[in-house]
């Protein structure tokens, strides 16, 4: 099978002040990607927008709350879509110098941590990320072959593609956003917007998961790893 893995990420610049990081990986078979898309551009034609409104959690609101529950419902009624989430946690204790890296090494770092759990060497798999800056070609390509040296796959046929896109042109990338706001809104702990504290209720629920916890590795439909950075022995 070939499947198509779509990511998006929240809080994750390195002096922006959040205690966390969120990176979320919306995956599914890519023969029906095209179906997909489809039926996210008809959920928002259905709330009175345009098919090339882009999905975003920061456009959350309560006037416009019924569209996102509905995409978070599609996301949950389609057996075919799948999430994982990396919740990174305590971000103002990480200390670089002390691993040889900066702050952008250790966010591919947290990629290949959401992505090899996701990966199968019986399977092929075409990863998207949203486009984070002009000078992320050399890092996206590091972490295919980190990614590739992990399951032995020298050949490099497991992982066919790993690229950057713009999330107005891609819907997958855009639900990735609205699941990985979600998380990231309560594990941030606020409560200052009613139509997204909605949507984390309604994910709550339909996850049946609290959602500020590890889940069991083997979860499929809505998994989350809660990452912790290693304090150095005093």
């Amino acid at each position: 099978m070939n499947y198509s893995i779509y990511c998006d990420e929240s809080c994750h610049l390195e002096g922006d002040h959040h205690p966390i990081m969120v990176l979320g990986a919306v995956w599914c078979p890519t023969s029906l990607t095209r179906a997909i898309f489809n039926r996210i551009r008809e959920i928002k034609i259905r709330n009175g927008l345009s098919r090339e409104f882009e999905v975003k959690w920061t456009k959350v609101s309560p006037s416009k709350n019924q569209i996102y529950r509905d995409l978070l419902d599609y996301f949950f009624d389609d057996d075919h879509l799948h999430f994982r989430c990396l919740v990174a946690e305590n971000k103002y204790n990480l200390q670089h110098t002390l691993f040889g890296q900066d702050h952008d090494t250790w966010y591919y770092k947290m990629y290949f941590n959401l992505l090899k759990v996701i990966l199968s060497p019986h399977d092929t798999f075409r990863i998207y990320l949203d486009i984070k800056d002009t000078r992320s070609e050399s890092k996206v390509a590091k972490l295919r072959d980190v990614l590739s040296n992990n399951m032995y796959d020298f050949q490099r046929r497991i992982i066919e593609r790993i690229q950057t896109v713009r999330s107005h042109e891609v819907e997958l990338i855009q639900l990735a956003d609205l699941l990985t706001g979600t998380i990231s809104y309560l594990n941030r702990g606020i409560s200052t917007n009613e139509g997204k504290l909605a949507l984390v209720t309604r994910m709550q629920e339909r996850s049946g998961y609290q959602l500020t916890q590890t889940t069991l590795l083997k979860e499929e439909k809505l998994n989350l790893f809660k990452w912790k950075p290693v304090l150095p022995k005093s």
